[in-house]
């Protein structure tokens, strides 16, 4: 399938970037050797799905290595930077970590990777918790972090059943919604847009259908 490519960006040698992108990853996440792993995982699943799906796949594995970059960081280091960047999330600050991690390094990767256009960082903001208006990247890495290899159990391999099966976007709304029965059933926080996301996209996928 042709890769739908973002104009806007050059870079030469995209596999001596992102090599140099993984030895970064090294030292950033050298005391968390699983949470590493997994990061590496998520920007080879996110390659192979932008290469079934036509989108860039370049630009698929830069969100991938970077999509954890500040998950490092203590929840009150966070919220600390999220008050200095004047990031705003919907979400209880007990949350932290899980909700501000994506938002707060797209802030701070540019200053790292100025050479990736703003998609990359979009898609990163976005992986956690998704938005009404997700992108072919933002989706493509969004279930990516869900079905990397090291992701265990019956929804990781019903959602790896369905690619190339399904359309990127019934893919995407399939794994937030395994995401939110998971969420529910645990009796786990719910963030405020999630309804929101959910019911914008059973909507347009529900119209697709007639």
């Amino acid at each position: 399938m042709a890769h739908d490519s973002e104009p806007g960006y050059r870079i030469e040698d995209k596999g001596a970037y992102l090599a140099r992108m993984r030895d970064m990853l090294d030292v950033r996440m050298a005391a968390d050797t699983h949470r590493r792993n997994h990061t590496l995982g998520v920007a080879r699943t996110a390659a192979r799905l932008a290469e079934v799906y036509g989108v860039d796949p370049f630009l698929a594995e830069a969100a991938g290595l970077v999509h954890d970059w500040d998950k490092v960081l203590e929840p009150s280091e966070l919220l600390a930077r999220a008050a200095q960047y004047g990031v705003r999330v919907a979400g209880s600050p007990a949350n932290a970590r899980a909700v501000l991690h994506g938002p707060v390094a797209a802030f701070e990767l540019p200053q790292l990777f100025g050479e990736l256009p703003d998609s990359v960082f979009q898609a990163v903001a976005r992986h956690t918790t998704a938005a009404p208006d997700m992108t072919d990247l933002d989706m493509v890495v969004f279930v990516a972090d869900a079905i990397e290899p090291m992701r265990r159990g019956d929804y990781a391999d019903a959602l790896r059943a369905e690619v190339g099966e399904v359309p990127l976007a019934r893919l995407f709304f399939d794994c937030f919604s395994q995401g939110l029965t998971y969420v529910i059933s645990t009796g786990r926080y719910l963030y405020p847009t999630a309804l929101d996301i959910y019911n914008t996209y059973a909507l347009a996928l529900n119209h697709e259908k007639g």
